[in-house]
């Protein structure tokens, strides 16, 4: 029996390894996107909030994705890429928005004393909604058919945990190591101190750098979402353009398919998220709410 038992958990480990493999480059947008929402909160609350978002990834993906992704698996197929278009187009409108704030422009308040927890951690989790589902589809996927029910069940709830330990443990260490800079700039030793003085200057860089990579991320991962699963549904110039380009720069290497894959998709996510943006301010508008202005841009943090 004991032997019986390992074999199944080999084959659980070695199936969410197969199955989580394509999914990696998602899994980094998650880490880079996260950061973002934590940022201008009081640093005591840093982590709580990081917990929060964790464990609403993880009600995200046991409480939703996993058991609609299996039962639309199993009696809707047709109706998944057309959740993924929704998902990507969400991606594409909240990453049009962070660009367009840091050109001064912003679409809806935030308290005077600060940013709202709640509506901080709601916002999170709803953008994780959408990336975790596409791990958790794209995991689905890879998955070997001849797999029973409850193995797939139980590599995917694998998967799951993992994923969002990953993310939201590189999160929290993010969100976190300037304070392990200013500790170690209290160190008794010189290099020590040197070293965590180093880490606190950095981080303003470090910072606005994730958050450019996060809106990219956000954008990237929402128009090729749109991309791909337009193909899915009927309409396949969209992905056969992408496709086109990808084969135009394939000669000069996978990391160049990639980047210019990741620049169509980043591109086409924008366009349609500033799409999204104006017709939301335009039904803002229609109720009486108009959008409101910095004095100039705002750069990116």
């Amino acid at each position: 029996m004991s032997v019986g038992l390992l074999a199944v958990v080999d084959d659980i480990l070695s199936a969410a390894l197969k199955a989580s493999a394509k999914s990696a480059g998602v899994v980094i947008d998650d880490a880079a996107v996260t950061p973002q929402y934590v940022q201008g909160i009081s640093p005591a609350r840093e982590l709580p909030v990081v917990g929060k978002i964790a464990l609403g990834s993880l009600a995200n993906k046991f409480l939703l994705i996993i058991p609609a992704a299996m039962l639309l698996t199993a009696f809707a197929p047709d109706v998944l890429p057309w959740l993924l278009i929704i998902g990507g187009t969400y991606l594409c409108f909240e990453g049009a928005e962070k660009v367009l704030e840091w050109f001064g422009f912003h679409h809806g308040s935030e308290d005077a004393g600060g940013r709202d927890e709640k509506r901080l951690v709601a916002g999170a989790v709803r953008t994780d909604l959408i990336l975790s589902t596409e791990i958790m589809l794209i995991s689905l996927s890879n998955i070997e058919p001849g797999l029973g029910v409850w193995t797939r069940l139980a590599v995917l709830a694998l998967i799951a945990v993992v994923m969002t330990g990953a993310v939201y443990g590189a999160v929290a260490l993010l969100v976190k190591i300037d304070d392990i800079g200013l500790r170690m700039a209290k160190s008794p030793s010189r290099r020590v101190r040197h070293t965590g003085a180093r880490i606190v200057r950095s981080m303003p860089a470090v910072f606005r750098v994730i958050s450019v990579v996060g809106t990219v991320a956000m954008l990237w991962v929402g128009g090729h979402l749109v991309l791909a699963n337009l193909g899915a549904v009927g309409w396949a110039l969209p992905v056969e353009l992408l496709h086109a380009v990808e084969h135009a720069v394939e000669a000069l290497g996978p990391v160049v398919v990639w980047v210019a894959d990741t620049a169509v998709s980043a591109v086409a996510g924008l366009a349609l998220g500033l799409v999204v943006v104006g017709a939301v301010l335009s039904i803002a508008r229609a109720f009486g709410r108009r959008p409101s202005f910095t004095e100039g841009g705002e750069s990116p943090r």
